[in-house]
């Protein structure tokens, strides 16, 4: 009987194992709740931080929501930039709307650790002295400068946030932030989300080429 037992468990268990080899779990986007096209598994190569085991996740997922933007920019606008309903009457939004709906797609962004380590510092100084702008501000950051374009976000912690306020740039003639996160020179990036005396939080993202 106890033979009997065993050899059925056994063979349970053999039927059930070939199953359990081919599941695979199924990529989840961060942008999924937008549109289930973000969720085909094409995107995972956006998520070039995954192991950048010296960012937070946070941090991680502003570059992968960036590579996102840049690898489909006409689904981000559909799905992500129309769907914003809090900006629709600006100019700004609308002008983004136009350039994502005509622009290609672009190189996907690498971490880089030199580049973190510069926004870092820049971000921690200047939340501890409620700065705004780009300048260093101790002799220590100023040595560990390591960025060709900077992107500098104020008030918005959520990886989402930061990188729509960068693309949105509302009231910024010059559309500085867009045309960094979007250009095709840069090929590295470090970003680093701390908090900010004055506006609660700061982001600095640093590109390199």
């Amino acid at each position: 009987m106890k033979y009997s037992i065993f050899l059925f468990i056994s063979i349970l268990f053999c039927s059930f194992k070939p199953i359990a080899n081919n599941v695979r779990a199924q990529y989840i986007s961060p942008l999924s709740e937008f549109s289930e096209e973000w969720d085909d598994p094409k995107y995972e190569v956006c998520n070039t931080a995954a192991n950048a085991n010296y960012m937070t996740a946070k941090e991680k997922e502003v570059i992968y929501i960036l590579n996102l933007a840049r690898m489909n920019p006409q689904l981000f606008c559909s799905s992500v930039i129309e769907s914003d309903g809090n900006e629709k009457e600006s100019d700004y939004h609308a002008s983004l709307v136009i350039t994502m709906k005509e622009m290609k797609a672009l190189n996907i962004l690498q971490p880089d650790k030199k580049s973190f380590e510069s926004a870092q510092c820049h971000a921690i100084t200047s939340g501890k002295k409620g700065y705004y702008g780009h300048d260093r501000q101790t002799s220590n950051c100023k040595k560990v400068v390591h960025f060709y374009g900077e992107c500098c976000s104020y008030g918005e912690s959520d990886a989402l946030g930061i990188v729509l306020q960068l693309l949105i740039d509302e009231g910024v003639p010059s559309l500085g932030h867009r045309r960094i996160c979007f250009s095709e020179l840069y090929k590295f990036l470090g970003v680093s989300i701390q908090p900010h005396r004055k506006y609660g939080s700061n982001a600095v993202l640093d590109f390199y080429y």
